[in-house]
């Protein structure tokens, strides 16, 4: 059996509207620690590297995918239907998959651009206002003349710490005749990595996979967001470098029994991507990444298996972020089969139910921060509790961008070590 190692981690806006009196809810629409082949004796050792907040020197990404307006609103307990209720808070602020991992990305210091489309109503106005605030690049965003942006109405049940989300798409939606050529170069120019959200429309996905081909076909590295599986995604993601998916994407696109043997097969079907991140909430998340080498002599390890040891060895009193990984071996999925790589489990940070206030966004948050570890070289071992981290500190605030971290935040310093080779020092 496959050796492990276990790494953790110490631990303007449109927000600022007064929350009215009352609001009847009425819904119209991260010591490492080294383990030998009996994962029972263990090595510590506790590293000493200066750590710094820092940004990659190359740290342009484009994002494309939903930018909107969210509408939040905290209550005591879940309305029953025909309650009216009093809202303990309320704000609005900016929202959708892409405008809040790119918001996540620009306050951890890169310089995201984003392609969206938003209508000329006051809501897209506040949407480009509020991405332009926090530095998000909105100059190839499509606005159309009428129709409506984007928005969603978001109710967040401050005793089962749950939100419910109701989406309305905007329109018209974006259609592949909206990107010019010359605005999608530009778009392009010397970007490091290009994001698409999962929950992109019909017209929306074709436009996407304009924006992919031309990215592939210069060799610009593609990272997606797979939410749910729909027609065209499978598009998508034949051309994606990385693949980030919701909990109960990977089964459900492999049919595989496991979570982890559908990793292995997300990794068998898309032979292009380096490593498939699944989200799990607070149990955290997984991660297969693909080996380089192909001619090794191990024995095959079932991936099941190798998953259930790893769980157990993971100090479950730990409150801050931590990841575990596997040595690189061939892990085979029954009835599957089998991949050259390593397996990685990362843990949430649990955060004290007194601070816990809203998870809206947090996988998005998780994105933000898996786009700054890439620009930054990170290595998986880091990346996961880092981004975990930032998706953490998100949650202690209402709506999906109010309490993402800057990257100065002294919660974040563990995860920041600095390599002068991979990056410039901010501080």
């Amino acid at each position: 059996m496959a050796a492990f190692r276990l790494q953790s981690c110490n631990s303007p806006s449109l927000s600022g509207r007064s929350p009215p009196s009352t609001l009847l809810l009425h819904i119209p629409t991260r010591c490492n620690l080294t383990c030998n082949s009996s994962f029972t004796r263990f090595k510590m050792s506790i590293s000493s590297t200066p750590q710094t907040a820092a940004i990659p020197e190359n740290h342009s990404v484009l994002g494309c995918g939903m930018a909107a307006v969210d509408f939040l609103v905290a209550v005591d307990s879940y309305p029953n239907p025909d309650d009216k209720i009093r809202s303990t808070s309320f704000q609005v602020q900016g929202g959708g998959n892409a405008g809040n991992a790119l918001t996540c990305a620009a306050r951890l210091g890169l310089s995201p651009r984003i392609i969206s489309k938003v209508a000329d109503d006051s809501q897209g106005k506040a949407i480009l206002e509020e991405l332009e605030a926090d530095g998000v690049d909105t100059s190839f965003m499509v606005v159309s003349e009428g129709g409506h942006s984007t928005f969603s109405y978001v109710i967040v049940d401050s005793q089962a710490k749950t939100r419910t989300c109701i989406y309305t798409p905007g329109y018209p939606p974006m259609i592949p005749e909206d990107l010019s050529k010359s605005n999608l170069s530009s778009a392009l120019d010397d970007v490091r990595f290009v994001y698409f959200d999962g929950v992109l429309q019909e017209t929306e996905l074709l436009s996407a996979l304009v924006v992919a081909r031309e990215a592939h076909q210069r060799n610009i590295p593609i990272v997606i967001d797979a939410e749910s599986k729909r027609e065209r995604v499978d598009d998508l993601l034949n051309l994606a470098t990385y693949v980030v998916c919701s909990a109960r994407f990977p089964q459900v696109w492999t049919e595989a029994p496991s979570i982890p043997a559908a990793l292995v097969s997300v990794l068998l079907k898309l032979p292009n991507i380096k490593f498939v991140i699944v989200t799990l909430g607070e149990d955290g998340c997984m991660m297969l990444e693909r080996a380089e080498a192909e001619d090794l002599q191990s024995e095959e390890i079932d991936v099941d298996d190798l998953f259930k040891k790893m769980k157990q060895s993971i100090d479950t009193g730990a409150t801050s972020a931590t990841s575990i990984s596997s040595d690189i071996a061939k892990l085979h999925a029954k009835g599957i089969g089998t991949v050259s790589g390593k397996l990685l489990l990362g843990t949430a940070e649990k955060i004290p139910p007194s601070e816990l206030v809203d998870s809206t966004g947090a996988g998005d948050a998780f994105i933000g921060a898996v786009l700054y570890a890439l620009c930054a070289n990170m290595p998986p071992e880091r990346m996961l509790p880092f981004a975990s981290q930032v998706a953490g500190i998100g949650c202690r605030a209402l709506g999906a961008r109010a309490g993402l971290p800057q990257l100065t935040d002294p919660r974040l310093k563990p995860f920041l070590v600095n390599d002068p080779q991979n990056v410039a020092t901010l501080l």
